[in-house]
């Protein structure tokens, strides 16, 4: 059993001296979980296909430092690579966030191939590999990290016209508890959040059908869709000595949804 008790200081949330990676941080969820995490003290660097030329322009009025890495996630073949890449610059790795995924949708009986594939690599097996290419580099360092992968409400549920989208969530949440399993005994921390109806462009397509929309807002207790920015407190928390203890959960930041 790995000791980390030494070097802390008086606040649990502060990740200052830490290295972050956030896939997928160019808008939306990504992008509010860079911030927060920066706002907390950490440096970021940032791995997808668009430049987040916005994302690195707040992080760094925050004062950190900032990397953006070029990967196409939809290769899981890129992950060692990304892993690579923000060692080289930063020196180490200390926290990872999986967050870049995409949805298709359509009935399940119009899904294709093609579809349900690019899906599951994306959601699920870059994912993987990402974590596994991270958690080799923590072990190298001997100092353990933080692994926060985002799930999907649709991680307990099982949602319409999204079917990899769904299969991919809920395989996501065991691939969370598994690696929890393997690796808290290791020092690293493997846990996740699963976003309530957050407005982004991946749920632009809800938010303009008037029937779903009224649907939806009428099931959430809090009233209103969620902000990306609603998604960075409970990722600051995981990714800090806050959450030393917490291995293998899957937090729900969804407005009540899954309570009512």
């Amino acid at each position: 059993m790995l000791d980390f008790t030494d070097k802390m200081s008086a606040n649990p949330f502060d990740l200052s001296g830490k290295i972050a990676i956030v896939t997928g941080a160019n808008t939306g969820i990504g992008r509010a979980i860079a911030i927060a995490l920066a706002e907390a003290g950490a440096d970021i660097a940032v791995a997808g296909r668009t430049q987040p030329t916005q994302t690195e322009s707040d992080v760094r009025k925050l004062g950190r430092r900032f990397h953006a890495i070029s990967a196409d996630l939809s290769d899981s073949g890129v992950a060692p690579a990304v892993i690579g890449e923000t060692v080289k610059h930063f020196g180490r790795i200390d926290i990872l966030v999986n967050n870049a995924g995409i949805v298709r949708r359509a009935e399940a009986l119009d899904i294709t191939e093609d579809v349900w594939d690019a899906v599951m690599t994306v959601n699920l097996k870059s994912v993987f590999f990402l974590a596994q290419a991270a958690a080799r580099q923590m072990l190298a360092q001997g100092s353990g990290g933080k692994i926060v992968n985002i799930a999907s409400l649709l991680s307990f549920q099982g949602g319409i016209h999204v079917a990899p989208y769904t299969a991919a969530k809920s395989g996501l949440a065991g691939l969370t508890r598994l690696l929890a399993n393997e690796w808290a005994a290791m020092g690293i921390n493997v846990n996740a959040i699963a976003p309530g109806y957050i407005a982004t462009k991946n749920t632009s397509a809800l938010q303009t059908d008037e029937t779903r929309n009224r649907q939806i807002l009428e099931r959430i207790p809090a009233g209103r869709w969620g902000q990306p920015s609603d998604i960075g407190g409970g990722a600051v928390f995981l990714a800090s000595r806050a959450a030393d203890y917490l291995h293998g959960a899957i937090i729900a930041i969804d407005g009540g949804w899954l309570a009512r």
